[in-house]
């Protein structure tokens, strides 16, 4: 390390044990941050750096503040949170009661570490078909993760602007690769794909899956946050967070299929009666986060269902 260098920030990560929070930890730890893993439970594999188990639902704010200032935390990630697999009534604790309490943590302290909190493309709700939505674009979440997602966005920005708080959010796509929620669609298809290829085949009931997403694959997702940690320019409040690009999520199955080589028939069924699309149309414009935080995508959605196959049916098992 030279004399000007700036020495990594030493970072907590919430929700260390999920998805995205397991990846971030593992590159942050390749890069040689100082790294507190905080989670609900102790994890069945070990994490890099120090664990702490803590549930911010439950568990006294301060102290998490306590455990930040023992770890000489310069900045947290809230990686925590999520909808797949959980009711209306879980997710109002895990994607807004926690950042409630993580915000009464943070300006409670004296010298609060900076906050890179996970945002949704979900809080903006159902977007026109063809619109690439910025920053600025109207949220008009359609559903109740996307309105907590959203709360939670607000309380977030009103600490920047009204108490000083050090803090981003990223509006993030829906992310694809190794570990994929079991409960995602491309988690649900895995599994059953991963039966077809003990069984010689996989039959796949499909509903038309006509909306057309952002995904982003995960190492770009971790990638970008890690970016947020300390950047080189001051950074809005709000951050679009994706590929910048609209994919059919029927698509995104079919690659799935073809790097299982499971034989799959297809069959075709109608939606659920009276289920509307959650969102048709999804297309996030990254220009703003790729000036912000000098990142951009560097990984195809085929790759990031390759290493999501690969984390399901690894080679030779």
């Amino acid at each position: 390390m030279s004399l000007t260098s700036q020495p990594l920030p030493r970072v907590a990560v919430l929700g260390a044990t999920g998805f995205i929070g397991r990846a971030l930890c593992a590159t942050l730890d390749q890069r040689g941050h100082g790294l507190l893993a905080i989670a609900r439970r102790q994890p069945a594999v070990t994490l890099p750096g120090a664990f702490v188990p803590f549930d911010l639902t439950l568990d006294p704010p301060a102290e998490l503040a306590v455990f930040l200032d023992a770890h000489r935390i310069d900045v947290i990630v809230n990686a925590a949170g999520g909808d797949w697999g959980l009711t209306d009534e879980q997710m109002v604790p895990a994607n807004l009661g926690m950042v409630e309490r993580l915000l009464e943590t943070l300006t409670g302290m004296a010298e609060p570490p900076r906050l890179v909190h996970i945002g949704s493309v979900h809080e903006y709700g159902l977007f026109p078909v063809g619109t690439t939505y910025t920053e600025d674009s109207p949220a008009r979440p359609s559903t109740v993760y996307g309105q907590l997602k959203l709360r939670a966005t607000e309380l977030i920005t009103e600490a920047v602007r009204d108490r000083g708080l050090d803090a981003l959010v990223l509006r993030l796509g829906n992310v694809v690769g190794a570990g994929q929620p079991v409960h995602s669609l491309l988690g649900v298809m895995a599994g059953k794909l991963a039966e077809g290829r003990a069984a010689g085949g996989a039959e796949l009931s499909l509903m038309p899956l006509t909306a057309r997403r952002e995904f982003l694959h995960l190492l770009d997702a971790v990638e970008a946050v890690a970016a947020a940690l300390a950047p080189a320019r001051t950074c809005p409040p709000v951050l679009n967070l994706g590929f910048g690009r609209a994919t059919s999520a029927r698509e995104m199955v079919e690659l799935l299929i073809e790097e299982s080589r499971v034989p799959t028939r297809i069959v075709e069924v109608p939606a659920p009666a009276g289920s509307g699309p959650e969102t048709e149309w999804q297309q996030l414009d990254i220009t703003a986060t790729e000036r912000a935080l000098g990142w951009k995508p560097g990984r195809g959605l085929r790759d990031a269902v390759a290493e999501l196959w690969a984390a399901v049916c690894p080679v030779g098992v």
